[in-house]
């Protein structure tokens, strides 16, 4: 067995074990799908660091900058403006008015089916679209550690997805997430140390170099995002398509309260924060040392940059030294992908089992081992759908079908929650007109757009948010008029404005 494979083996093993553990401890509903609730801050923060810091920031973000200089950086950096939004306005009244889903916010206001079905909608169209990219990165890795075909690959990560959320629930994904987290960080210190040597502790040497190489454009903004408005709507979708990513909301239910979960994005936004910050010089320094040629024939989407400069700064290809960085990093990356998707399918099993069959099917009259029960065989089928849409994904740059995801995400479910959480007046017509509004389009537009369809385009912007977010907001708001008044509604609100802000509830 090479090196670069038995890297790879043992943190499968390792993820494997933390699985079979959970298994054990996990019977209930509350163990399913929010860890019972018994998490501190800091195991938290860290699981949020390994469920954001996926594919793209591993890869693609890295990626990116090495193609296309500062655009990458802007990717890359987004995330530290799009954790205050949800510390300050997200955190507190997520763990106060949920209990596993977003279905569960939007139920408890509006108690009506149609808004919970709007909700699930929502939830599971965002997290399919940020399972694409996490499988296409998986499939890239994966191939390239074990030397199997592309398709097998995502298969491969698939299945291991699905017995990672079948079997070990929130628990086993939450210490997934945390030994990913490590990992990472780990790896982005070594890789960083050995960069900064490289240049004699002179991280500007990236910048002058990068520059001789590839002339002083290549550090200017415009490379990738060359219309100004697809940066605004960069910003636009980080700062509050974050905010609406369910997978990333379901991790304030692991925690006990309200203080535990503002504390838990204090802890992921250092800890997501620094390595997020590392990915521009890793990118600056893979364009030096490896070349954009290398990358691209590699990986035409660039996402192999970071694997591709470890094995450089390990002693080059052939190496002892450079294939043990090559398989450690590549190992660590798909660590990296298994949790994030794991994270998702946990999610959108969560939005179908927990929302759809028992809350609007059922009513709410389901037995709790039944409700475990139809959970587990929900991940299944969402772990074969995810492999058939990462198969489809081949060769796209992850982070930006990831942006795409969180655009979506800033479109219809953002103005949702916050109009719920804030908004007395707000209705079911809000909820079903903006989900429907924004979802359908940041996804038309996304799909006719240069992400999709390249010099094809018929839409300008990589990333439509700045026209598809005005739009879901439009939606919420002429659905709440065109809906009429809904006094019973607006009576409850006043109850669900105390358990917003105090986690109280008026009896």
């Amino acid at each position: 067995m090479s090196p670069t494979l038995g890297i790879f083996v043992v943190i499968l093993l390792i993820t494997l074990a933390i699985t079979y553990w959970a298994a054990k401890r996990t019977s209930t509903t509350a163990d399913f799908y929010a860890a019972d609730s018994r998490l501190t801050p800091a195991q938290n923060g860290f699981a949020l660091a390994g469920d954001w810091c996926s594919a793209a920031a591993f890869l693609g973000f890295t990626g990116l900058t090495a193609l296309y200089g500062m655009d990458g950086a802007f990717y890359a950096l987004g995330p530290l403006v799009a954790f205050c939004t949800v510390l300050f306005l997200i955190a507190e009244p997520m763990r106060n008015t949920g209990k596993y889903t977003l279905g569960d916010i939007i139920r408890s206001r509006m108690q009506t089916r149609a808004s919970l079905l709007a909700a699930i909608a929502g939830t599971v169209v965002v997290n399919f679209a940020y399972l694409m990219p996490q499988m296409a990165g998986a499939g890239v890795l994966v191939r390239l550690l074990t030397g199997i075909s592309y398709d097998w690959a995502v298969v491969f990560v698939g299945v291991s997805m699905i017995v990672y959320v079948a079997f070990g629930g929130m628990l086993a994904t939450t210490w997934v997430q945390i030994v990913k987290a490590v990992l990472m960080l780990s790896a982005g210190a070594i890789i960083m140390a050995m960069i900064l040597a490289q240049v004699h502790f002179d991280p500007l040497a990236l910048f002058a170099d990068a520059e001789q190489k590839y002339s002083a454009k290549y550090l200017l903004p415009g490379n990738y995002l060359k219309n100004p408005f697809d940066q605004i709507s960069l910003g636009l979708g980080y700062t509050l398509g974050l905010a609406g990513l369910p997978h990333v909301m379901t991790r304030f239910y692991t925690v006990p309260d309200a203080k535990a979960a503002r504390r838990s994005v204090v802890w992921v936004m250092f800890l997501a924060g620094s390595f997020f910050a590392g990915t521009s010089l890793f990118g600056l320094a893979a364009a030096d040392f490896v070349g954009q040629d290398a990358i691209r024939a590699a990986d035409k989407g660039g996402n192999l940059a970071l694997p591709l400069l470890a094995q450089y700064l390990g002693g080059g290809k052939g190496t002892l030294g450079g294939d043990l960085m090559l398989g450690f990093v590549a190992a660590v990356a798909v660590a990296t992908i298994l949790a994030v998707v794991s994270a998702l399918t946990l999610s959108t099993s969560g939005a179908i089992a927990h929302d759809f069959y028992v809350n609007w099917v059922k009513h709410g009259e389901v037995e709790g081992t039944r409700e475990v029960w139809i959970a587990r065989v929900t991940a299944v089928v969402i772990g074969v759908l995810a492999i058939v849409l990462g198969i489809l994904a081949q060769g796209v740059n992850v982070a930006v079908l990831v942006i795409l995801a969180i655009c979506v995400a800033a479109s219809a479910n953002f103005p949702v929650l916050i109009l719920s959480l804030f908004w007395r007046r707000f209705n079911t017509g809000g909820v079903v007109g903006g989900m429907a509004v924004g979802l359908v389009s940041s996804v038309a537009l996304a799909m006719i757009g240069p992400a999709m369809r390249g010099a094809d385009a018929l839409w300008p912007l990589v990333n439509p948010t700045i026209v598809s977010l005005p739009l879901g907001f439009l939606g919420a708001v002429l659905g709440t008029l065109i809906w009429g008044r809904d006094m019973k509604n607006e009576e409850r609100f006043d109850a669900f404005l105390l358990q917003v802000h105090t986690g109280i509830t008026s009896k």
